[in-house]
């Protein structure tokens, strides 16, 4: 925290990044970081253009700050439930967030300065309670620059299109294959069609499809380590980049369809791929900061990889436009070598959701024991 204390910044920014159409994301945003001021800082000094609120770094600060005490106790106070507090520290959070980014989305025009906050994860297999969760979080934030987080399962992917059509934007998490993203493309088309026939505005809907990349690589590079053959030695590290690539190719392939051409005269914005790098490492590195570049893009990092990658200045230009045959190469050598893509998927998005319920009902048995002793 002291770096994030201090955090000058004074030689190397993000511009670069900017440059090549990146939106460079801070993940894991949270009371703390916000009333410090150091949510501001980044977005003044580094050119941060967009903020996640994060369940795991949300745990860490109720039990190793006090930014949050005088929430609780108030709430404690009052007789109010843990359920019902911790979706008001969210939302209050969320809310904050957005204030910090208000400047960026209106200097954008709405395209950038977007802040997403999380939903409950345990409904991420019933699209009715996603949307009724989505609609009263939505409506709790009120700000124009807010997206709700819904996991990219076929119910939440239900959701999600549902959310849009309301106006809602989304931000679609636990994407791990090229396939899911493509329903995930798909989602957001339909629910920009029922939008615009509901006469929305559809330049003020915006959605983000992220990939955990680090996740990616570490599942593929750990399977890879257990074969322990040369050419398994040769395919390390290189599962996100190929998915990125290919993503970044049905990106590009429905932005040509006919399909898009009557949601983009009314105004709609592309949906962008979000890289996510959560895994930190010691010490932290930017590693997908010059590996996942292309025009239209987001790369939400948490503060640790943030600020390795404001000083990194390694940018060598797109790196995913065009490299879609050369990806699909590396699938093929990456199945050869044992690891099935539609199998590494499957499980990390599974084990993601466990993770992902797990930590939520960790936090309302955090906030509870916060309350009673309030």
């Amino acid at each position: 925290m002291a770096s994030e204390r201090a955090a000058p910044y004074e030689e190397h920014r993000l511009e670069e990044l900017v440059a090549e159409g990146v939106s460079p994301w801070v993940e894991g945003v949270t009371r703390d970081r916000i009333a410090s001021g150091y949510l501001a800082r980044l977005v003044r000094r580094t050119g941060v253009r967009g903020a996640t609120t994060e369940l795991a770094a949300l745990l860490r600060a109720l039990t190793r700050t006090a930014a949050y005490r005088e929430q609780l106790v108030r709430d404690g106070a009052r007789g109010a439930s843990a359920e019902a507090v911790l979706r008001e520290i969210l939302v209050q959070d969320a809310r904050s967030a957005c204030d910090c980014l208000l400047g960026v989305f209106e200097e954008t025009g709405g395209a950038d300065g977007l802040v997403s906050v999380d939903l409950d994860p345990r409904h991420a297999h019933d699209a009715s309670a996603t949307v009724a969760d989505a609609v009263a979080v939505a409506g709790a934030v009120d700000r124009p620059n807010a997206l709700v987080k819904i996991p990219a399962t076929p119910q939440g992917l239900r959701a999600a299109a549902d959310c849009l059509g309301r106006g809602i934007g989304v931000q679609i998490t636990e994407i791990f294959s090229v396939r899911r993203y493509e329903a995930a493309v798909a989602a957001y088309f339909e629910g920009l069609e029922r939008a615009l026939a509901a006469g929305r505005r559809l330049s003020a809907i915006a959605s983000v499809a992220a990939f955990p990349v680090a996740r990616l690589d570490a599942e593929v590079d750990a399977r890879l380590a257990a074969s322990a053959t040369p050419e398994a030695e040769r395919l390390r590290g290189t599962a996100a980049t190929a998915t990125a690539r290919l993503a970044y190719e049905v990106y590009e392939e429905w932005l040509g369809r006919s399909r898009w051409r009557p949601l983009r005269a009314a105004g709609a914005r592309p949906q962008r791929l979000m890289w996510m790098d959560t895994l930190a490492g010691s010490p932290p590195r930017a590693r997908y900061v010059d590996r996942l570049v292309a025009w239209g893009t987001v790369n939400a990092m948490p503060p640790p990889v943030l600020e390795a990658a404001v000083r990194s200045r390694a940018l060598r230009g797109d790196t995913l436009s065009g490299q879609a045959e050369a990806a699909r190469t590396v699938w093929e050598r990456l199945e050869r070598a044992g690891v099935p893509a539609g199998t590494v998927a499957a499980e990390l998005s599974a084990d993601g959701l466990r993770r992902l319920a797990d930590r939520w009902r960790r936090l309302l048995a955090v906030v509870a024991d916060e309350l009673a002793a309030a």
